[in-house]
């Protein structure tokens, strides 16, 4: 790190910047005039090699061969940079991304602030953590909360945090730094990193929210202008930099061809483009890794993954490693239930109806008050009916779910929360609470119109895969939480709009791997050992999630891995595939 002085000029630079906006000048011995030399920035998810401050290339390279393992070292402003790569062909490219530039004197504020969103400076090592998980949701990399912290109580780094006035998540991030301050920059410059929003939860013009607060900082502190990279074919956050004022520079950033940057610097395999989410993120892993990925059928999410003469055929997270057998006792939910059993993993009260035959679920129903009706064979929800009350809405629940499955299972109704465990390789990896969708009242919006824009919200952050109904299931449920379709909940009034949890109609997922109790814990396991399959999501019902009591719902042969970020589900689920390519 370098040395960070106490006293630093605040007056604004009023000539153009030389040094950075021509990235095959070599600044002269005028400017470089009291600037420190060779500067590199540990910002935790990597390092900033600050280019302009070397007087020799081979410096740079120096830096950059020092890149630690999974993360992310950047060089920005390096003076001919088509030079610097050819001193090493075989280890740097030129990073496929444009440098933007917002002078600050030329600033202009909003009028008018962003609905929903409060922008304040991150206060504690929880907001830092915070942080990390909107990287994972972003697919970006997780940085160190501890550096990240230290760098955020010097005045050099500035972090900002999003809050939703409507619930107090933080949902958004960027990070600032102060050239001035971290190397005594004679043009008084400043950039801007990590922009990140929450893609499901984030009220619309989070982003443009972060990146003026940062702003309107550097131009308090009198600074000359505010730099960004930017991926080439990132068409949404371009479109927002230029307008708020960005203009393109010439400067580039130059970086290792490590495993994460492959990506950018190798030629991608066709079909990627085809993959949904769950597919992706094992094919994102594998090519991390170098093993060749092969698209066979992107709608599907069918893939080949080979490395040396050995190769694998994957669905998602389905492979070659789960057997037929292991398949079909997943499917049908009546033999997952003997098996359960017969493994002492507690299930609850349950019986077996058809079309005409509905009187063993009728005798279950009165027994215990409520039930749930599911098809024997099926998935993504379909044809399940949640709360059954009376013979009447039984034969109902029953027809619905004969049209998937004629063999029905109906089970009593457990009070808890929707616990999903993942399980790869006979081991824990990750565990999330799955919860209905729900929309949260802005005091202006109507019940259909919050339930309209939190899909498409779950729509995009999802590529299509999940999407909240407009049917007559979510205006019963509004109707039982009391309301109608065109009231207009108040501020913050959370409205649940969907009975069950499944991700495919809109609901959410919350990560609670670290709050898991060993008792649940070793009760997926079992579970999956029983079942003889490597890879499963075992779903509970549970009071909570630190607790010791549990009930068995069932087994998923292809969980979705892609939802538990920021739990290393594609790593482990890779690791199973080809051991050899483990990171030590």
């Amino acid at each position: 790190m370098p040395r960070i002085a106490g006293h630093r000029r605040r007056t604004a630079v009023t000539r153009s910047p030389a040094m950075t906006d021509r990235s095959w000048r070599q600044p002269s011995e005028h400017q470089r005039q009291g600037m420190q030399d060779d500067v590199v920035l540990d910002m935790g998810w990597g390092r900033l090699v600050m280019g302009q401050t070397f007087a020799d290339l081979g410096g740079i390279v120096h830096a950059l061969r020092a890149e630690e393992v999974g993360e992310r070292d950047i060089c920005i402003y390096p003076r001919d940079p088509h030079v610097l790569v050819g001193l090493a062909p075989d280890e740097l490219f030129i990073d496929p991304s444009y440098t933007f530039r917002l002078d600050l004197h030329r600033y202009r504020g909003r009028p008018e602030l962003i609905r929903d969103v409060f922008v304040r400076t991150a206060t504690s090592r929880a907001d830092m953590e915070a942080v990390n998980e909107i990287y994972a949701l972003n697919g970006m990399v997780v940085g160190d909360a501890d550096i990240m912290w230290d760098n955020h109580r010097t005045r050099c780094f500035t972090y900002l945090v999003a809050e939703d006035r409507r619930t107090g998540r933080i949902i958004g991030s960027v990070t600032g730094v102060d050239h001035t301050l971290a190397f005594d920059d004679p043009e008084g410059g400043t950039s801007l990193w990590c922009l990140a929003v929450h893609n499901q939860d984030a009220p619309t013009g989070t982003g443009e929210a972060l990146v003026r607060v940062l702003a309107e900082r550097y131009v308090g502190r009198g600074r000359a202008y505010l730099d960004l990279s930017v991926m080439h074919d990132n068409e949404g956050a371009i479109r927002l930099y230029r307008k708020l004022g960005f203009r393109r520079v010439s400067a580039v950033c130059v970086k290792r061809k490590n495993p994460i940057n492959s990506p950018l610097f190798a030629a991608r395999p066709e079909g990627l483009e085809d993959l949904n989410p769950y597919a992706l993120i094992i094919a994102e892993e594998a090519l991390r890794r170098g093993i060749r990925v092969e698209v066979t059928d992107g709608g599907w999410g069918e893939m080949r993954l080979s490395v040396g003469g050995r190769s694998v055929v994957t669905r998602e997270s389905l492979s070659e490693f789960t057997t037929a057998v292991a398949m079909s006792r997943c499917d049908d939910k009546r033999v997952t239930r003997r098996i359960m059993e017969r493994a002492g993993v507690r299930v609850a009260r349950g019986a077996v109806a058809g079309i005409d035959d509905v009187a063993a679920a009728s005798t279950l129903m009165r027994e215990v008050g409520a039930v749930v009706v599911k098809p024997a064979r099926g998935e993504q929800g379909k044809g399940i009916t949640v709360g059954v009350k009376g013979d009447a809405a039984l034969q109902r629940a029953v027809d619905a779910a004969a049209l998937f499955c004629p063999e029905v299972l109906v089970e009593e109704l457990v009070p808890g929360q929707d616990l999903r465990v993942v399980v790869i390789d006979r081991e824990v990896v990750a565990a999330a609470v799955r919860r209905p969708a729900e929309v949260i009242g802005d005091g202006r919006s109507t019940v259909a119109a919050l339930i309209r824009s939190t899909s498409r919200r779950r729509e995009r952050a999802t590529g299509g895969e999940s999407r909240i109904p407009m049917d007559a299931t979510t205006t019963e449920v509004v109707a039982e939480a009391g309301y109608a379709m065109d009231d207009v909940p108040r501020l913050g009034e959370r409205i649940q709009v969907r009975r069950t949890a499944n991700l495919h109609t809109g609901g959410t997922i919350e990560d609670v791997t670290d709050q898991l109790h060993p008792e649940i814990a070793a009760a997926a396991v079992r579970a999956a050992e029983a079942l003889d399959i490597p890879v499963t999501g075992i779903d509970f019902l549970v009071p909570e999630v630190g607790g010791t009591d549990y009930v068995f719902i069932e087994a998923n042969e292809r969980p979705g891995l892609a939802n538990h970020e920021p739990q290393p589900t594609a790593e482990r689920f890779v690791d199973l595939l080809f051991p050899e390519t483990r990171r030590r």
